[in-house]
């Protein structure tokens, strides 16, 4: 019996390499449905989870899928699913429990081209507001964007430690051609990486509050059969965990879920940077998009613009601050992003009128043609 993850350098495709990162970072529980193209995440875990005294169950659908994992973590599991755009709207009710309960597991959306069945077997970035706001009511979310196959290793163990951290369901946004792609992958040892493991309470007895609001934001689980008494529910509870209607409760508890991932966001906020300073126009981009847009930017550059490039590692929360501070030192931003413009347009309220903005937008099953994303360049450098 195969008790640890695999290590060292694979050709392998970003699906695959998403099922070891996850393995890496101690998942043991997997409940899914199948679904292009995030499938072969599934079939991966189902072949090594049972080689790791792990459990995968296929279930009858995505809303039974996200309830399961929500209960494997309760239960003390590390746990995930991975799904793409139709199974994420059959799930976002679960979702929003999840933020409720607090309860930390990982989501994959492999993303493709929308709305509805879409694209199955193509490719899109049409799914980063239904990260952001697809469950009903205020929370903070997280969500990571990989760009290549050994980013999808990485951002998978950091989004489960994201989801240790800060105790709540967190979101990989990947794509279809990041998820089919194969490449060199880099696996280290696991005692190589960083991994947070759940910290259980201390506390005595008599003072444990399952959802005590601290300075912390965070509250501490308690480990089922250490004599705790806790109580979940996805209505609005107090501190013991118990229902409680009224309205101070209520803004307690919710400015808490929104407060613990806001007030952190520089903690949780990665970005990659190229010559930001100086910077005419720069380029925003996140997953697959900030490959396919290098040889607009370089194009551009020899037409003398100076471009500098910004690469959003982390979606949400939204780098707010960055992009405001930008704002003052730029013409303006240039956007290309495989849907109508989601993330675009938060760029576009934080800039404000102090710079121009710039989507380019592309519906998905294909990519953006370099002419396209040079001739925006050149309108925002050269605009009066």
């Amino acid at each position: 019996m195969v008790k640890s993850s695999m290590h060292g350098v694979f050709f392998i495709q970003g699906d695959i390499a998403c099922a070891e990162g996850a393995i890496a970072a101690g998942c043991r529980f997997f409940g899914g449905y199948p679904i292009t193209p995030a499938s072969e995440i599934a079939e991966r875990l189902a072949l090594r989870l049972p080689q790791l005294d792990g459990v995968f169950v296929q279930f009858e659908d995505e809303i039974a899928s996200m309830a399961a994992i929500l209960g494997a973590s309760w239960a003390g599991v590390k746990s995930m699913t991975a799904t793409s755009g139709p199974g994420i709207s059959l799930m976002l009710e679960n979702i929003g429990l999840g933020m409720m309960m607090e309860a930390p597991c990982v989501i994959v959306n492999v993303q493709r081209g929308s709305p509805s069945t879409g694209l199955p077997t193509s490719w899109g970035q049409s799914d980063m507001m239904q990260a952001r706001w697809g469950s009903h009511g205020d929370y903070g979310s997280i969500s990571l964007c990989p760009k290549s196959p050994q980013e999808f290793f990485d951002l998978t163990v950091k989004a489960f430690n994201y989801s240790e951290k800060y105790r709540l369901p967190v979101f990989v946004l990947a794509d279809a051609i990041v998820g089919h792609m194969t490449e060199k992958v880099v696996i280290p040892p696991v005692d190589e990486l960083e991994i947070i493991d759940r910290k259980y309470t201390t506390r005595p007895l008599s003072e444990y509050l399952p959802y005590a609001c601290d300075k912390s934001l965070v509250p501490e689980f308690a480990k089922a059969g250490n004599g705790y008494r806790y109580h979940t529910t996805g209505l609005t509870h107090d501190e013991r965990g118990y229902p409680d209607m009224s309205e101070e409760c209520h803004i307690k508890l919710v400015n808490r879920l929104v407060d613990k991932i806001r007030k952190n966001a520089r903690d949780i906020i990665l970005t990659e940077e190229h010559d930001i300073d100086g910077a005419d126009v720069i380029l925003i981009s996140y997953g697959i998009t900030s490959r396919t847009v290098v040889p607009a930017i370089q194009k551009a550059r020899q037409k003398g613009i100076k471009v500098g490039y910004l690469r959003l590692i982390t979606v949400w929360p939204f780098p707010e601050e960055k992009i405001r501070n930008l704002a003052s030192r730029v013409a303006g931003f240039v956007i290309p992003e495989i849907n109508l413009g989601q993330v675009g347009l938060e760029v576009e309220r934080c800039a404000g009128s102090v710079a121009r903005t710039r989507i380019v937008p592309h519906p998905g099953g294909g990519i953006h043609r370099t002419g396209a994303v040079v001739k925006a360049i050149e309108e925002v450098a050269h605009a009066k």
